[in-house]
């Protein structure tokens, strides 16, 4: 395995990409979900594609931490629990509760997706495991507890979300969408988003390295644009659309 130079290199890669990205989805967003559409080549089944999405996330990260000298230290096992405990519930028990029978996601997608989330826990579990210096003093610091903690909170919100949304969908067979209600939907259209993006720069403070604060960036160019046009697809689908609703963030935008 490389050394910190690599990672810092592959982590300002992903930093570079994010701002790409931001912009290239402000103008096209990503053909999944409500924003499916053809003309993206092949496709498959949604609930595969979530599953081969998101898997590398988990799987590369362990693989690479568990060869790293630190594994067995306090600070980065802990570390190595918040990032599982996002990465395993959407890798292999989120897309089983999903109810959008039919729907089919591009391959396309699906292999950026597993691109990125390979070389980003590769960066991240790297660093955590090999190079960076987290004692068991790390976990009294500012910084480890601020960041563990928005990062729990972020947790909290996107699964609630995420409950909400699954709630509105009783047949599996319902492809139809509706307007969801309670939780942070009274303030805001994607609170789902709102509770990764919390996650992701809560895991930047806590792990306050070069590697997490490119995934914080790169998670904000890819949300911040897709939160925005899925608040602009709910104005346009919807004249009872609560008006008062932000896009991502509550009583600001």
């Amino acid at each position: 395995m490389g050394g910190s130079e690599q990672v810092l290199n592959v982590s300002a890669g992903i930093i570079v990409t994010a701002v790409l990205v931001f912009f290239i989805l402000v103008f096209i967003p990503a053909p999944y979900g409500r924003h499916a559409r053809s003309g993206w080549g092949p496709t498959l089944p949604n609930r595969l594609g979530w599953v081969l999405m998101e898997a590398p996330a988990s799987l590369v990260f362990l693989g690479v931490y568990l060869a790293g000298p630190h594994r067995a230290s306090l600070t980065p096992l802990l570390l190595l629990a918040l990032w599982q405990i996002h990465y395993v519930h959407r890798s292999f028990i989120y897309p089983w509760s999903l109810k959008t029978q039919g729907k089919r996601s591009p391959w396309l997608t699906v292999a950026m997706a597993v691109i990125f989330n390979s070389i980003n826990a590769y960066a991240n579990a790297r660093w955590i495991s090999a190079i960076g210096d987290y004692p068991a003093t790390w976990l009294t610091t500012p910084a480890f507890l601020i960041g563990a903690s928005v990062f729990v909170i972020g947790f909290v919100i996107n699964k609630q979300a995420d409950a909400i949304l699954r709630g509105l969908r009783k047949d599996p067979n319902d492809g139809g969408y509706t307007i969801p209600h309670g939780g942070l939907y009274r303030f805001v259209s994607c609170p789902n988003y709102l509770g990764e993006l919390l996650e992701w720069t809560g895991w930047a403070i806590a792990t306050s390295c070069l590697p997490g604060l490119a995934f914080a960036i790169f998670t904000a160019g890819n949300l911040v644009p897709r939160a925005r046009a899925h608040h602009a697809w709910y104005r346009e689908q919807f004249d009872d659309y609560p008006p008062q609703r932000r896009a991502l963030i509550p009583f600001v935008w």
